[in-house]
This record gives C-alpha cells, sequence and structure tokens, in this order.
C-alpha cells in the first residue's frame, strides 16, 4: 500500500461519452457516412477509425481540408448533429457496467462528469435520454473548450466545474487520443479500449488501469475497487473489500 500512500487522493471521476458510457460509436460512424454521401464521398469504417476519440469539431474540420468541402466546418458539425440525432433517438444504449460504475460511485458520494468531442446539445440530449444526466455533476463539450482531445484542455474544465485539482481525478477513456488527453492534465486513467484490437496503440500503455480486451472485459467491480484505494474518506466510509 506505499504506493497508494505516495498518489495524490481521489476526488472526482471523469468519463468520456462516445465509446465508454454510451455505445454510440456505431450511430456516429452512420451519421458520418449519410453526411459525406451528400458530398459524393465514400466513408467507410476504416475510414471511421481514424478519428475516434476526435472532437465533432475537429474531425469536421479534417474532413474539409482533406476532401475540399467547400462548407465550413461549423455547418459539417450542424448537419452531422442533425442526421445524428435522428439516429441516436432510434437506438442509444448504455454500457451496462460502466453505468454499473456510474452507481456505485455516486453511492459512495464520489463527484462524476462527463467531457467528449460531442456537441455541446447532443451531449446534454443524449445523457438525459438514458436517465444519467442527474448524476452528473459537470457536462463538458470539446466545443467548449479551446482545443479536443489529445489537449487536456476538455479533462482541466471538466475538474474546474466540479471544483477538484485535475491531478485529485481519473478519467475513464476508450481511446488512445482520451488517454493522452488525461493523462497530460496529470490525471489516472482507466482505459477501457473501444478499439480493442492488438497490438493497442502505445499511447494505452500511459493508462493507470488497462482493460485490453475493451468493454469485454470491463468490470465495475474492478475498477471501483482501484479507485477506492485512492480515495481520500475510504477509511471513514467502510469501504467495500476488494
Amino acid at each position: 500500500m506505499e504506493s497508494c500512500q505516495r498518489e495524490p487522493p481521489l476526488s472526482a471521476v471523469i468519463f468520456d461519452v462516445d465509446g465508454t458510457l454510451l455505445d454510440s460509436e456505431e450511430n456516429y460512424y452512420l451519421a458520418d457516412r449519410r453526411l459525406l454521401e451528400r458530398y459524393g464521398i465514400e466513408f467507410t469504417r476504416e475510414e471511421k477509425r481514424r478519428y475516434v476519440g476526435t472532437g465533432n469539431r475537429d474531425m469536421m474540420a479534417d474532413i474539409k481540408r482533406r476532401y475540399g468541402i467547400s462548407e465550413s466546418a461549423e455547418e459539417l458539425v450542424t448537419q452531422k448533429n442533425s442526421i445524428y440525432l435522428e439516429i441516436a433517438a432510434q437506438d442509444t444504449r448504455v454500457y451496462p457496467e460502466v453505468a454499473r460504475l456510474v452507481y456505485l460511485l455516486r453511492s459512495e458520494g464520489i463527484p462524476i462528469a462527463a467531457a467528449s468531442g460531442s456537441s455541446p446539445q447532443v451531449l446534454r440530449l443524449l445523457l438525459a435520454s438514458v436517465g444519467l444526466a442527474g448524476e452528473l455533476g459537470a457536462i463538458v463539450s470539446a466545443e467548449e473548450v479551446k482545443s479536443g482531445k489529445p489537449s487536456p484542455d476538455i479533462f482541466v474544465e471538466a475538474a474546474r466545474r466540479l471544483g477538484v485539482p485535475a491531478q485529485e481525478c481519473v478519467a475513464i477513456e476508450d481511446s488512445q487520443y482520451g488517454v493522452e488527453a488525461a493523462k497530460r492534465a496529470s490525471m489516472r486513467c482507466i482505459a477501457i479500449p473501444y478499439l480493442a484490437e492488438p497490438p493497442l496503440p502505445d499511447s494505452f500503455g500511459m493508462a493507470d488501469l488497462l482493460f485490453a480486451g475493451g468493454m469485454s472485459d470491463f468490470s465495475a467491480e474492478v475498477a471501483f475497487c482501484w479507485i477506492q484505494q485512492f480515495v481520500r474518506s475510504t477509511a471513514n466510509k467502510g469501504a467495500q473489500r476488494c
């Protein structure tokens, strides 16, 4: 336990949303594909892989540059959000094990937030629709900060809104860019790779707790026990034995 004592205490948990809290990456791919069909562009699943973990705004700026689309990145984001919400209204699901972790954390009074590359209105609508918005002390979009992941800005802002030092937070992420962003924010990180095929990108090696097989390997109890060892008030709460 000596190594735990040298770590800063843990005061809050910050979740990525797409591919971590919500099983929504497929919906985003479908929205991207429909959007780009309007411009005569075939957008494949392989092409989508390069953008997993990238903010919506940054992705559309890169798409505009690569394909020479005349519309602004902001217009592309607006179109994509409209398409995405049509799709998501029919089929948006929470990962059950991650939802279980949310409720375990809330039962211990640990503040939680969401930090996502999705647009603010999309985030709030979807998190409310699956019953999670009320559990979150802050919801931060990459469009509300200067730079998206792998910049640390979104995690730093989420910690600020929770009123907690960044180094006292743990981020839960599914992408290499999210892991990089969390570590650059001086946070601990639990990684659940959305694209779990080996070899994983090197950035996943930066995670403090890695479920290398992705969501199929993830356990809410294992993650909760790992988090508990760092929580300042654990000793006073009769914490669960792990």
